[in-house]
């Protein structure tokens, strides 16, 4: 049986895929069971402290409403800005799949990978796919703040719990629109060849694990 240099995209790019999909999944996992053992669990408490904080502090309603409106606020820039960035990126891939010349300089640049047409187009449609999904969700990250700058505001307490739903909610599809930009890193590297996108896929992982587990804040101790 010979092993051509092509194969190399069949046996690479699914194994690169598999490790980040099993991290992901072993992350999701803990988020839900161990949550406190992650550092977007950690995070989550934070967020419920700060609704506890701001709903406790009626009597300082002006000064304390716009620092509230102002953090919330700098939320949905945020996820507005790379929600902009994902569909700019998004739109420049679609010129790239139009311009034959910069279809011809990745195959020259492909290395050892898979050169033919149908393998370049999944590569194409795998990539744009990322771009979208991290619009979509940092879409929907920012119409979660923007919800969250309603509730904030509202004098009513009994709200106080759906307002912390809504902000933990609103990091959660930031954290997926993110997580979806490291797959399109992953995947824009597969242009380069098999090598770089396996090796890549290895990198970030091991970059996200530090950052998902070993990064949690040690916990204060209690003043007598």
């Amino acid at each position: 049986m010979i092993f051509h240099k092509k194969d190399l995209d069949l046996v690479l790019v699914p194994s690169g895929l598999l490790i980040m999909f099993t991290y992901h999944l072993f992350f999701l996992y803990r988020y839900q069971h161990a949550p406190k053992t992650t550092l977007m669990g950690v995070e989550n408490d934070d967020k419920r402290a700060w609704v506890e904080g701001i709903s406790k502090s009626r009597d300082l309603t002006l000064d304390k409403r716009t620092f509230a409106t102002n953090v919330i606020s700098s939320c949905v820039t945020a996820a507005t800005l790379l929600a902009s960035v994902s569909l700019t990126l998004s739109s420049l891939l679609g010129a790239w799949i139009a311009n034959s010349t910069v279809d011809n300089l990745f195959r020259q640049l492909g290395g050892f990978g898979d050169t033919d047409p149908s393998t370049t187009a999944i590569k194409y449609i795998s990539l744009l796919a990322c771009f979208i999904l991290a619009f979509s969700f940092f879409l929907q990250s920012a119409r979660h703040f923007v919800h969250a700058n309603y509730l904030i505001t509202t004098q009513d307490d009994s709200i106080k719990e759906d307002a912390k739903v809504v902000i933990i909610r609103g990091g959660e599809f930031w954290s997926l629109g993110l997580r979806a930009i490291y797959f399109a890193l992953a995947l824009l590297l597969w242009f380069f060849g098999p090598v770089p996108m396996f090796v890549s896929s290895a990198i970030l992982v091991k970059i996200l694990y530090h950052h998902d587990f070993l990064s949690i804040p040690l916990a204060k101790p209690q003043q007598p």
